[in-house]
């Protein structure tokens, strides 16, 4: 029966269910987003409908606040996705007659101008076709359909991304904002079990894939994915003065710990450590332990993205 259901769930696509704190933050979010959308654009605007608010902004919420660290979630997808859609779109509805022709082809040129300029958002299709298939309101618009609604309702949905997701230690947006990663940002010797940018990179090329993750993060996954298959276990000869540590917990448990100090023994009992949590759950706090325990409790090694130097 298991693999039945397991077989279910991989031929509909069904993907593993993510925390509490998780589903909450991703609700919240867009809530807030559209609210603040709605409100700002109507103080300015004074519109109604789609010249108020473009419908593609539900899907923009959708992947910043519920996928704030997707390759398509990202702010120069989300601004060159939604303003070349939107005057692909206005074009189509000017240059051809054909309702029909100019539906199609605001979406699909719109999803063309998307790859060229490297900023695939899936909503943008949904902006580019509002701007043919949309009310006398918007097609009276013209090339203002751009500026107002489509920038101004980007414009906020991206402010509010980038202040709601700051509350969560665990996300932030855009990405770089994030304090801590899992590569090193310093130059050292590379593990044998690292894998180069460029060799995933000809990898995504040979199978001619698009996939919502950047090639950063698709080399993290791959090295921790090697390293948790070589290593199941974190080693106490892991944890080193100075160095981040994460419990990989997810949600409002996700922490990150430095070693601020250390009292070396051959005796495990008193082999201990003293920490400063530097990021998450129970932030600034300190505490000590053994190294033994805190091995335990890690299951990652994190680099701050402010260190630049070994």
């Amino acid at each position: 029966m298991s693999n039945l259901i397991n077989t279910i769930k991989t031929t509909l696509g069904i993907e593993s269910s993510v925390s509490t704190a998780e589903v909450l933050a991703s609700t919240l979010g867009g809530f807030i987003g559209i609210f603040l959308i709605s409100l700002i654009s109507f103080h300015f605007t004074g519109a109604s409908g789609a010249a108020l608010i473009v419908p593609s902004m539900g899907a923009s919420a959708v992947l910043v606040f519920a996928v704030p660290h997707g390759k398509l979630s990202q702010p120069w997808a989300l601004f060159g996705g939604q303003l070349s859609s939107a005057i692909v779109g206005v074009c189509c509805y000017l240059l051809i007659p054909n309702l029909f022709l100019a539906a199609g082809l605001a979406v699909g040129l719109a999803i063309g101008t998307m790859h060229i300029l490297r900023c695939i958002h899936p909503p943008g299709g949904a902006t580019a076709l509002v701007a043919v298939v949309g009310s006398a309101q918007i097609h009276a618009l013209g090339f203002d359909y751009v500026i107002t609604p489509v920038l101004l309702n980007t414009l906020i949905i991206f402010l509010t991304a980038f202040i709601f997701n700051g509350f969560f230690p665990w996300r932030r947006y855009p990405t770089s904002m994030m304090r801590f990663t899992d590569t090193p940002t310093y130059e050292k010797e590379k593990p044998s079990r690292y894998i180069e940018k460029e060799h995933i990179e000809k990898a995504l090329k040979d199978i001619d894939l698009v996939v919502d993750i950047n090639v950063d993060h698709l080399q993290q996954l791959f090295a921790l994915t090697l390293e948790h298959a070589e290593t199941p276990n974190f080693a106490t000869n892991q944890i080193v003065l100075g160095h981040y540590y994460t419990n990989s917990k997810h949600g409002a448990d996700w922490c990150v710990r430095q070693i601020i100090d250390e009292s070396k023994s051959d005796d495990p009992k008193k082999d201990m450590v003293i920490y400063r949590v530097a990021e998450g759950h129970g932030l600034q706090s300190a505490d000590s332990c053994t190294r033994t325990e805190f091995a335990t409790w890690a299951n990652r090694e994190l680099y701050s993205t402010q260190d630049k130097t070994a």
